[in-house]
């Protein structure tokens, strides 16, 4: 989940982050933290890396890459961050050794590529596209290619599963499970296929952008009309395909990969336990689904993919997966890390040249949570001050539903920078509890690619 927009609103702090060397004093109490550095090192199996990387990583404002950077500082590599918001929440973190402010990729993705194949002079061993800035990379690989370490598909591949219609389309072909879809063109073709209760989705969108829960023909008129504000529709035509899918309802679950020339070298599953915002979860617990895992591998040998993938199902009947979406890169891996895989590292690898050994399985049954998601979720279901402050109770003393889990987005102990976003976002909420209506809607960020910035990378003369 992005939140820039969030930091921006509560206050704008000084950026300290950047300053090679920043350790500070760790905080003794590890009640919300994660266990020490021996303890995760011990716990995640990982593949073989030089200890020292420098790596650059491509984004810094959602829970993905916050993530992705303690796991990398944790594992004692060098990381560098790129970011147009000097206030995106991975930059709370002393284990960015250096900020690089970059242009827009949503804006301007031409300038944003300058800019990284300028920072790329400089030398660094990989290059980890957290988020969607994959799409650019793959697109751009012949320029990118030689410079650095990078594990990405042919732009074919990732522009098919980066598509929610290109992806329905893939498990039609490959005859693997869905909700009953439908791909639609215009407003009436929308009306003429919904099968109430219903999802409608934008073909590009992530992080919830453009979905919208129709259960009668009001919420229908009312999604048509949120199209339209989106600029995707012109006289009923939308601008790109929509999906219409039957609203199966069930336990959600996620489960990551890493590829190796479409080879499954790593695999680590969870199911949602609570929810928070934007598509959120604030509690999961891991839990690998042997028929997604299958999914997946069959996802990734047709497409000969390359580095990392992530999909998302449901239980339909609490017993059969239907794969509702697909990401390609990782999404918060700390859940595999602590549950003892460490894809990230695996990743690194596998963007190396390397051709790692399959990880075996992590373990079922670990819990984690993320205390920001926790706060929003509880305010945005109507939370009020008290509920907060009961909220954060329970988060700080392990009590309630987080007994017996673990933080994974701030940790205190090894990175207590953490807390600065931690703490900006839950005074904003106490302050007025209704911010977390907007504050995910501001949060989706210039980091973030829409149809135009799409359209442009897509162009033949691009760059």
């Amino acid at each position: 989940m992005p939140l820039h927009g969030s930091l921006r609103k509560l206050g704008r702090w000084e950026n300290r982050a950047g300053s090679a060397g920043w350790i500070g004093k760790e905080i003794e109490d590890n009640k919300t933290g994660l266990p020490d550095v021996g303890m995760m090192s011990a716990m995640a199996k990982t593949a073989h890396t030089p200890n020292s990387l420098r790596v650059l990583v491509s984004e810094g404002n959602s829970t993905s890459a916050r993530e992705a950077i303690t796991i990398l500082g944790l594992s004692g590599h060098r990381v560098e961050l790129c970011d147009p918001s000097p206030y995106c929440v991975a930059s709370f973190s002393r284990f960015v050794g250096k900020f690089h402010r970059c242009p827009p990729l949503r804006d301007d993705p031409a300038g944003y590529l300058a800019f990284i194949e300028k920072l790329l002079a400089g030398h660094f061993d990989v290059l980890l596209p957290i988020h969607e800035q994959g799409f650019l990379f793959a697109r751009s690989s012949e320029r990118l290619s030689g410079r650095v370490g990078l594990a990405l598909p042919g732009f074919e591949s990732y522009r098919m599963v980066h598509s929610k219609a290109g992806f329905s389309r893939l498990l039609e072909r490959l005859g693997l499970p869905q909700p009953p879809t439908q791909i639609v063109n215009s407003e009436n073709e929308l009306r003429a296929a919904v099968r109430f209760p219903a999802v409608v989705k934008t073909a590009v969108g992530t992080a919830s952008r453009g979905v919208w829960f129709a259960h009668d023909a009001r919420d229908l008129e009312s999604v048509v009309q949120n199209i339209g504000a989106m600029g995707l529709s012109t006289n009923g035509v939308f601008a790109d395909q929509v999906l219409v899918q039957d609203l199966v309802t069930g336990p959600i679950g996620k489960a990551q990969a890493v590829f190796c020339h479409g080879q499954l070298l790593g695999f680590h599953g969870y199911q949602r336990i609570a929810a928070g915002v934007g598509g959120g979860e604030a509690i999961k617990q891991s839990a690998v689904c042997s028929d997604v895992r299958k999914q997946v591998a069959a996802i990734g040998a047709h497409l000969g993919w390359h580095g990392a993938l992530s999909v998302d199902y449901v239980l339909s009947d609490h017993a059969r997966p239907l794969l509702i979406d697909c990401n390609p890169r990782l999404v918060e891996p700390m859940s595999a890390y602590l549950a003892g895989i460490d894809l990230v590292g695996l990743l690194l690898a596998v963007s190396l040249g390397q051709t790692p050994t399959p990880l075996p399985q992590g373990r079922d049954g670990v819990r984690t949570h993320l205390a920001m998601q926790a706060l929003l979720g509880c305010a945005s279901r109507g939370g009020n001050r008290c509920d907060l402050l009961r909220e954060g109770w329970q988060l700080a003393t392990g009590g309630g539903a987080y007994a017996g889990s673990t933080e994974e987005l701030t940790s205190l102990r090894q990175d207590w920078l953490g807390i600065v976003p931690l703490a900006m976002l839950a005074i904003g909420l106490l302050a007025t509890p209704k911010l977390a209506a907007t504050l995910p809607k501001t949060g989706w960020g210039a980091h973030l690619l829409d149809l135009k910035s799409i359209r442009a990378i897509e162009r033949e003369d691009f760059g």
